[in-house]
């Protein structure tokens, strides 16, 4: 039986294949059906819930083995166990080991969403128990790194200098390769309003992470959209949501309506080595 979270990953030819999708942003669990279009106008918690689905569907059908499910945050847009217990059943029926991270969402509801982004008030909540944070997922050349970086309350992220030791503990511990998954962006997308809510206290992580040349990806969710991003050697991969999309290189907030939800693949090879591209829903 499949157990949760993944921690250690086998595989037949020594490399590992990760599908990170993010943002999947779920209210509800909304069947699509004819009659549920009829009598909504206001379609967005059916159109992520279903293109979430979709996402996933599609990906494990691609002709590409998938090792390992990382999802990067923002599970959910209302924090209610029932929507998690949802996703989490769907992940389990997959029958691939898989692990989840926790977004500014999962800590923070909004409160009178109709109005523009910067006047929503916003709550805090807990995160769901089955969020990991400093977790660690062991392979035979590769290490995977999750960390945290919600703030309950707030929309910014934050790189605690409590993670950045435990991050330099694992990093002299182990020399395999690494790549570290996160919500929030560590690296300015060019675009001031969700600049606004990078993570907090990059400089000293990144100035911490100097010596471990063997640091080597770095994934987020969190801006809706592909970029890529290089420092130090290290290769950083923003990924778009399952569900809306951001604009990129906007200084203010604007969705993407010409850009489908997306899901990113990663071969991690066993001389250190990898892979990544975007793959985008089918319509």
């Amino acid at each position: 039986m499949l157990s949760y979270p993944a921690r250690r990953i086998y595989t037949p030819d020594e490399h590992v294949n990760v599908l990170q999708i993010t943002d999947l942003h779920l209210s509800a669990h909304y069947p699509i059906t004819s009659s549920t279009i009829a009598q909504n106008d206001d379609l967005t918690d059916s159109i992520c819930q279903e293109n979430f689905e979709a996402s996933l569907r599609q990906a494990l059908n691609e002709d590409i083995r998938c090792d390992l499910i990382l999802v990067t945050g923002d599970l959910v847009s209302q924090v209610e166990p029932a929507i998690y217990d949802h996703i989490f059943k769907i992940l389990k029926a997959t029958n691939i080991p898989f692990a989840c991270i926790a977004g500014n969402h999962d800590v923070t509801d909004e409160i009178v969403t109709e109005v523009p982004f910067f006047q929503r008030e916003t709550i805090a909540q807990a995160a769901d128990e089955r969020l990991l944070s400093r977790h660690v997922i062991d392979t035979d050349y590769w290490q995977l790194l999750l960390l945290d970086s919600a703030i309950p309350g707030k929309v910014a992220g934050e790189v605690t200098d409590t993670d950045i030791d435990w991050l330099c503990e694992q990093l002299t511990a182990d020399d395999k390769p690494a790549l570290i998954a996160i919500h929030h962006h560590v690296l300015p997308m060019r675009s001031d309003w969700i600049d606004a809510h990078i993570a907090e206290n990059t400089e000293s992580f990144w100035q911490r992470m100097v010596p471990f040349d063997h640091l080597r990806v770095i994934i987020s969710g969190h801006t809706h959209q592909e970029q890529v991003r290089y420092r130090q050697g290290v290769t950083v991969y923003s990924t778009p949501s399952t569900c809306y999309q951001f604009e990129p290189y906007k200084d203010d907030f604007t969705y993407d309506h010409d850009a489908n939800p997306g899901y990113r693949w990663l071969q991690l090879a066993n001389n250190g080595q990898v892979a990544s591209w975007v793959k985008r829903l089918d319509t």
